[in-house]
């Protein structure tokens, strides 16, 4: 179906050597995984969690990646794609198409908390396709006061990030992609109380993502596996004042891996995995006399490049702690005649990291190129969870359906 402008001999070659590569990180996750879920036998349970600014950059959009667990990283293309998984465009066959997502946030918490969803692409030609996206969060009503609780103004806090991506086929089976991405956040409309001086924080950022597909049989079922990874959200530290040091955007990696058997020409299954590491510092151990001394971990105000590479080794608990940083999503979907979809999944989270954990579910509706999708997350073992009763809404349309209204009409 993709032409590629490279030769035979290279296509073969880049395979091969993504190949090779992904077994062998496909092991070392594997091995990293069954320590995660084992390694609180041994390990205190020091709560330890990461902070950054602007968490909404890592909230699932859609309904469609947030009924599986939160993941996306290594299934089909779809609209979403941009936040997942920027090179999966590469392998989408319509021409074109627009998605729009809106997740009312929170409800647990306050009924006035949403993030919206407007996200795009366009296919250039059998080997390259551009996308955008545009994600902007209302924190609802906050009111201001000043030091002695005199009320002063109600402003309503608003965060924003605009991204443009850019995908491309290196061979019949692998992809690549790179984004860029503009972030805004502005909490308290500027104003500043007489102790503290405030602004908007303003962030660039970029995504890296790669993409491989190919066909298999297990089970004697004719199939297909994919494995993805993005690094997301390298970018520049906010600071919301000149008085206070900047902190870090949510520099996140996802990768991970999916299945689909195809039945017969109705029947279709996938199972997926992603598995997610946020690429900044962990706090640190301070101690209990010099809160300025550091009595285990490492220093965590660095430089961006610095912490990317430092997350893996400087947290205080060493080694065990690092594997209870890492996040898993699990999901199936199964489609019918690529017209109605039933998609469930998980998300773990160690306890001592947010502790996060909930099933979900939701449905999906095809029809000439129009999509309609909701999900629904269950927390788990968690009482009065800020997670509880969070819906999700997405609604897709591509070039398919514009094909379809012009024949009728």
């Amino acid at each position: 179906m993709f032409i590629d402008r490279l030769s035979g001999y290279k296509r073969i070659k880049i395979d091969f050597l993504f190949l090779k590569m992904m077994k062998l990180l496909r092991k070392v996750l594997f091995a990293a995984m069954i320590l995660s879920f084992g390694v609180n036998s041994w390990a205190q349970d020091t709560y330890n969690a990461i902070n950054t600014v602007v968490p909404f950059l890592s909230i699932a959009p859609d309904s469609r990646g947030g009924s599986m667990g939160d993941a996306g990283v290594a299934t089909s293309p779809d609209v979403y794609s941009i936040y997942w998984n920027n090179a999966k465009y590469a392998f989408i066959d319509s021409k074109y198409g627009v998605g729009l997502a809106y997740t009312p946030w929170l409800r647990n918490l306050v009924n006035d908390i949403s993030i919206a969803n407007l996200f795009g692409y366009y296919k250039i030609d059998n080997n390259q396709v551009v996308s955008g996206g545009l994600t902007y969060s209302s924190l609802g009503d906050i009111d201001f006061t000043t030091d002695a609780g005199e009320y002063q103004t109600t402003y309503k806090p608003n965060e924003w990030a605009l991204t443009a991506g850019y995908s491309r086929l290196f061979s019949d089976h692998f992809s690549g992609s790179v984004a860029f991405k503009f972030i805004y956040s502005n909490l308290t409309g500027g104003y500043s109380s007489t102790s503290t001086d405030s602004k908007p924080g303003t962030s660039v950022a970029a995504d890296i993502a790669g993409y491989y597909v190919n066909d298999a049989a297990l089970f004697g079922v004719p199939g297909e596996y994919a494995l993805g990874f993005n690094i997301a959200n390298i970018g520049s530290k906010m600071s919301y004042s000149e008085s206070q040091n900047a902190d870090f955007i949510p520099m996140n990696m996802k990768i991970g891996g999916s299945y689909t058997f195809f039945f017969d020409a109705y029947n279709k299954l996938t199972a997926t995995m992603d598995i997610n590491k946020l690429l900044v510092p962990t706090p640190p151990e301070y101690s209990a006399t010099n809160p300025d001394s550091i009595v285990a971990g490492k220093n965590p105000n660095i430089a961006v490049p610095v912490a990317i590479f430092r997350s893996f080794f400087d947290a205080p608990g060493g080694f065990s702690e690092e594997l209870r940083e890492l996040a898993f999503s699990f999901g199936a979907e199964y489609w019918y005649n690529n017209l109605f979809a039933l998609r469930t999944g998980y998300f773990y989270e160690n306890k001592t990291k947010g502790n996060r954990r909930y099933l979900t579910a939701g449905v999906g509706l095809r029809l000439s190129g129009f999509g309609l999708d909701f999900s629904y997350l269950v927390p788990v073992g968690q009482n009065n969870s800020p997670l509880a009763n969070t819906l999700r809404f997405s609604l897709n349309f591509d070039s398919d359906s514009f094909r379809s209204v012009k024949s009728e009409g």
